[in-house]
């Protein structure tokens, strides 16, 4: 049976944007954590990975997620892996493997183009820091046009949600002062609210590929249907679960 997920409208390759409904897991999991990473029971999940795998028509070990690092790394992926690389962007022309990239406010970004797929993990620092572009490169090493790329961002921290100190504000106007538009005062003196969704927007855009969708959901404000690392800071909660999503070439 297929596992409750998200999907965009302009990706026309297999995808999922998973929800944190349908897992095995209990607790602060509950209940699709994908988060080999966390301090969830091992056994539940690689069965939570195991049920994302069937619903994309792909064997388990053919659902492959990087060792994330915050980076602006990407790496063509042509097998599954025997040892998960540290990087935070795929890319793959190799059909029926599924490139998957995990988050809990961070940016999941899926790329699709004519026989080639990609997806990338894109918090503040790897977006600006470049992974969304490296995501773009590896693509059109692989045969893709850039002009032909749609690109989809799924359930992320939303700009209501996302408070800041000035100096986080002040690292993005010395890379470029046009930034400040992707921040608005917050209610406490020094800090801020920045609006990640659209700087990521910003990054693809730059990238000249055919077309962006966000999904437009936060992943803070919906306990329901998202995990969110920064509500589970503020519940003061042990852990917290890992959302999943990914894409395969038919």
């Amino acid at each position: 049976m297929s596992l409750p997920h998200l999907t965009a409208r302009t990706i026309g390759a297999r995808h999922a944007f998973f929800t944190r409904a349908g897992g095995a897991s209990q607790g602060v999991y509950a209940s699709l954590n994908g988060g080999v990473g966390s301090n969830d029971a091992r056994e539940s999940v690689l069965e939570n990975r195991r049920r994302m795998a069937q619903t994309l028509g792909v064997a388990q070990t053919h659902l492959v997620v990087p060792f994330q690092i915050h980076s602006p790394d990407c790496l063509i992926v042509e097998a599954p892996f025997v040892e998960r690389p540290r990087c935070d962007g795929l890319a793959t022309a190799t059909r029926g493997l599924a490139l998957g990239v995990t988050g809990a406010d961070c940016g999941m970004i899926l790329f699709a183009a004519p026989g080639v797929v990609g997806a990338a993990h894109a918090g503040w620092k790897g977006a600006l820091t470049g992974v969304i572009e490296a995501t773009v490169r590896a693509m059109e090493r692989l045969g893709a046009r850039r002009d032909a790329i749609q690109v989809a961002l799924g359930p992320t921290i939303g700009a209501r949600s996302y408070e800041v100190g000035g100096e986080f504000r002040a690292q993005f106007l010395r890379d470029d002062a046009r930034h400040a538009r992707f921040f608005a005062p917050s209610a406490r003196a020094g800090h801020f609210m920045f609006d990640l969704p659209s700087f990521i927007g910003l990054r693809v855009e730059r990238a000249g590929v055919a077309g962006f969708e966000n999904l437009g959901l936060d992943t803070y404000a919906d306990a329901d249907r998202f995990f969110s690392y920064r509500r589970a800071t503020h519940r003061m909660e042990p852990d917290y679960g890992r959302l999943v999503s990914a894409i395969v070439l038919e």
